[in-house]
């Protein structure tokens, strides 16, 4: 039986796939048949350990900063095509660390700049397969965020950007899409999920009473790179168990 997510033979590359939310979506996409290629932060695959939720198995791996755009430029191109480009790669400085020039600088030029410059760098490659991009924002980029200035007007830009870039692409048959994740248990959120305390008031505002998964993540993911999603153009699905209503 044919499926819509059956991404045999199509290649698919996850800047920010080495842990966490990115890591959900390279072994979904993976599981269903593509070749699955993820960009990290450091030097070599075996630098990641399965505690951090770090699992590159079977995924090829290349070390780029991505909040140096002559490092993704400088890039090799993993595949000779490319039908799927997730972007989930991320940072946060706490302690008020964004309010100064140095967090600021460090969490826009990752969360934000970079997305433009990964995704101008396969534009040409997507548009040839007629790919699709998937940018992974969060819910923090519709509202304020206590302590993170930069975190969420990142997000806010990604969100922004994703219609931006979804509506200039699409004559190119390239789709730009985003999904938007609420709490999900990753490196980024120890702040609040290795706190009980803190992790008790986050459940307690989530209609769902649980936090998300990478896996609840990816199945957003594979929707909209897939043909079921092939009229959906510029929009950021909001994944968040409820969190944000």
């Amino acid at each position: 039986m044919h499926s819509d997510t059956d991404f045999t033979g199509k290649c698919v590359l996850v800047v920010g796939g080495s842990s966490g939310i990115g890591n959900g979506i390279a072994h979904a996409f993976m599981a269903r048949g593509a070749q699955v290629h993820v960009w990290g932060t450091r030097a070599n695959a075996a630098d990641y350990s399965a505690d951090e939720g770090s699992d590159l198995t079977g995924l090829g791996y290349t070390s780029v900063d991505v909040g140096d755009p002559d490092a993704i430029e400088a890039a090799p191109t993993p595949f000779g095509q490319l039908d799927v480009l997730v972007l989930c790669q991320g940072v946060v400085v706490y302690g008020r660390g964004e309010f100064e020039r140095a967090g600021w600088d460090h969490v826009m030029s990752v969360n934000l700049d970079s997305l433009m410059h990964c995704a101008g760098k396969f534009r040409g490659q997507l548009a040839e397969r007629r790919g699709s991009v998937i940018i992974v924002s969060s819910v923090a980029g519709f509202k304020a965020n206590i302590g993170n200035p930069a975190y969420a007007a990142s997000k806010a830009g990604a969100v922004s950007l994703v219609k931006s870039l979804g509506q200039a692409w699409a004559s190119e048959g390239i789709r730009v899409n985003g999904l938007a994740p609420g709490l999900v248990a990753t490196k980024l959120t120890k702040v609040t999920t290795d706190r009980p305390d803190r992790l008790a008031g986050a459940l307690a505002r989530i209609p769902e009473g649980r936090m998300g998964t990478p896996a609840d993540m990816a199945g957003t993911a594979l929707f909209l790179a897939s043909p079921l999603a092939s009229y959906v153009t510029g929009h950021t699905v909001v994944v968040d168990g409820g969190l944000s209503l």
